[in-house]
């Protein structure tokens, strides 16, 4: 089951991510600042007119006008508080407001109370004897009354507009604009900057030193254009150190074969049987362990192209190969099994398992096991085994589990080395198994 990831890995999903999550913050800020912008005018709009109306009216009546009624006017006077106690929705900032307008005036007043009434509520006839008329029905009503100590209440009635799904849906439409203007062309930059970046480690990633290639074009940027054309010379570079290693190796190997030979030669002049023996044992055991050093030094760039081969015929030829010098080697017959790989490689990786499974378990057993998606060429032995915690050393070049260096118990420590180093070039993974009881299985794993 795939693990959900949130955050995006690609450059350019990251990038949209941070840019859509930072409008969006935007936006609730923006949003919130509309609110309070919202909030601040239905406050005046509520509150303005009621102090203007209710000044202008004392004065009409202070100079000899018509005194305010409880029954008609936009402003009346009743004997006492109007609103209910606990049926409407309080608004005290209405009250504060209206108390420092009515100071900026020059009114005193006493208590100031609010009540918000719905659109839909139905009023009471006592009510509406009270003096408080129905409001707007597409609109909340604020009720506000304002004691004047002495003389009762004046009662006056103000629209209360109520925030609707308008404000939301137009704050929606601006982000789904901001998205369209901001986000689409940022991600189309992205895109130009991460497409040649791609391309890059496509190319890295396919970089083989024995075949360097054309070079990459640049494209993109001015910075991701420097970048492919470091890349370029790089490459270059490294190929050209590549270059120059193989004919150091070239020439390594010549001057030592050519003493080594000349050393072959001069053997053949002792007289004494067993100490010829012991010395041209040892000049072939220089040679080997020359041919595995030049070998795991140049794998990586191999002369060798891939060829289709019978994978079973060639793991049988060299299985036949160790039964002609009369070792105890056998083959599990399988069925033709076409393949694409370098033939002599394999050919060796294949021979270094059964030269040590004849080593350290006296006998091997091969046999070639076909997947649905990899071949595995299997090579048992009767031996001991090997420690599960050192399973990991044997791999290393130079190692041998026996310590004792001593040649007839084996070589230098090579052959596995070269053995998972041909193996690995080939796409493929070698193992090394214990079975129940004594017994190891060393795995070489191919994709096929």
């Amino acid at each position: 089951m795939t693990r959900f990831k949130p955050w995006p890995r690609s450059l350019a999903g990251q990038m949209a991510l941070l840019i859509a999550l930072a409008l969006l913050v935007a936006q609730v800020i923006n949003f919130g600042m509309i609110l309070h912008d919202r909030s601040e005018f239905r406050l005046a709009q509520a509150t303005r007119p009621v102090a203007t109306r209710i000044a202008d009216a004392l004065d009409r009546e202070a100079h000899g006008g018509r005194p305010l009624s409880p029954d008609r006017g936009r402003v009346r006077r009743l004997r006492a508080n109007p609103i209910p106690p606990t049926m409407f929705e309080r608004h005290p900032e209405v009250a504060t407001e209206l108390r420092r307008q009515f100071a900026d005036l020059g009114l005193t007043v006493g208590r100031i109370d609010t009540g918000l009434r719905p659109a839909t509520d139905e009023t009471s006839d006592a009510h509406r004897r009270d003096g408080l008329r129905r409001g707007d029905r597409q609109g909340a009503t604020l009720l506000i009354a304002i004691e004047q100590p002495g003389r009762g209440w004046l009662a006056v009635t103000a629209p209360w507009p109520q925030p609707g799904w308008r404000l939301l849906l137009a704050v929606l439409t601006q982000t789904a604009i901001l998205y369209i203007i901001v986000l689409l062309p940022v991600l189309w930059i992205v895109r130009r900057i991460s497409r040649p970046l791609q391309d890059l480690r496509r190319a890295a990633e396919s970089f083989r030193p024995g075949d360097p290639g054309a070079p990459m074009p640049p494209h993109g940027p001015d910075d991701v254009v420097a970048l492919i054309a470091a890349f370029n010379a790089l490459r270059l570079r490294v190929t050209g150190m590549l270059d120059e290693k193989d004919r150091m190796l070239g020439a390594i190997g010549h001057d030592l074969r050519t003493p080594l030979a000349a050393l072959r030669v001069r053997i053949e002049s002792v007289e004494d049987d067993v100490d010829r023996a012991r010395m041209i044992d040892t000049v072939a055991e220089m040679n080997r362990t020359l041919d595995d050093i030049l070998s795991l030094a140049r794998l990586g760039r191999p002369s060798e192209p891939l060829t289709d081969v019978d994978l079973a015929a060639l793991v049988d030829a060299v299985v036949e190969d160790f039964r002609d010098i009369g070792s105890d080697v056998s083959f599990v017959e399988t069925e033709r099994l076409r393949m694409h790989l370098r033939p002599s490689l394999i050919r060796r990786a294949v021979r270094n398992l059964i030269e040590n499974a004849i080593k350290y378990g006296v006998s091997a057993e091969v046999r070639v096991e076909a997947g649905a998606k990899t071949v595995a060429i299997v090579v048992a032995d009767q031996g001991p085994g090997i420690p599960e915690d050192r399973m990991g050393d044997v791999f290393d070049a130079f190692t041998r589990l026996e310590s004792s260096r001593n040649r007839e118990t084996g070589g230098i420590g090579l052959g596995l080395a070269l053995a998972r180093a041909i193996v690995r070039e080939a796409g493929g993974e070698i193992r090394l198994v214990n079975r129940a009881g004594s017994g190891l299985d060393a795995i070489i794993e191919l994709p096929r």
